[in-house]
């Protein structure tokens, strides 16, 4: 089965050109030239990754990506636009953007970057691990993105599940930043692995009882992260 790109870009010129290509790379591209009629083409169903552009006429990308993980969807998507501003492309990130490309792009990058997110997605999705975690005080529901606690059940970011999933699967091990980065972000979609970093302390506070002092996800010096469900019967590194 040939995957399916949705390419929502007004420019009908690139949007063209990008057809061309992404066929002959064996997908199977549907063009849009606007947000609203990116989601009516996405509403009927079969897209497995989005390119669109942040620039729309109407609705622009960023929304539209929201409206998608709104309404549940984790299809990748991938923006393309002109705007290079640092803020601009946290935005789309933290709107549940997957990667960010500035225009004028390499095609070869652009090819690469939609490799990278098709073979994280199958990663994500094909793994046999257990979809329920019980860690700290919560029951996190991996494929529901959801960690019920005594407070009640909070949403997780699909970068949060990722990492959960990634580190349970080398629980008591070791997991170096880069590791994370390239398994969960993928191609170059964040420069520094401060990222990392930054979403570990928002899944102790999720998970853990007191973040200050982390049973469960600890930090190993000069390295990365480990998980530990049983900290009690874990006496291998000391908590940090």
């Amino acid at each position: 089965m040939k995957r399916r790109i949705l390419v929502v870009e007004d420019d009908l010129h690139l949007a063209d050109g990008l057809k061309i290509n992404l066929e002959l790379e064996g997908y199977e591209p549907v063009l849009a030239d606007s947000a609203e009629e990116g989601l009516r083409l996405w509403r009927e169903g079969g897209v497995d990754l989005i390119l669109s552009d942040v620039m729309l006429p109407g609705m622009d990308g960023f929304a539209f990506c929201k409206k998608i993980r709104d309404e549940g969807d984790r299809v990748p998507v991938l923006f393309l636009t002109a705007r290079s501003a640092g803020q601009d492309r946290i935005r789309g990130l933290d709107e549940g953007g997957d990667d960010y490309i500035t225009k004028p792009f390499d095609l070869a990058e652009l090819l690469a970057r939609i490799k990278s997110l098709f073979r994280r997605q199958d990663w994500f999705r094909g793994q046999e691990t257990a979809n329920v975690l019980r860690i700290g005080r919560a029951e996190v529901n991996l494929r529901a993105y959801q960690a019920v606690t005594q407070e009640g059940t909070i949403v997780l970011k699909e970068k949060e599940v990722m990492i959960l999933r990634l580190l349970s699967e080398h629980e008591g091990e070791p997991v170096d930043r880069e590791t994370i980065l390239d398994r969960v972000w993928g191609f170059g979609a964040y420069p520094t692995t401060r990222t990392v970093d930054n979403f570990i302390l928002s899944l102790r506070k999720t998970i853990e009882k007191d973040p200050r002092h982390p049973r469960h996800i600890l930090t190993v010096h000069g390295v990365g992260y480990r998980l530990v469900t049983d900290p009690d019967a874990d006496r291998s590194a000391p908590h940090e």
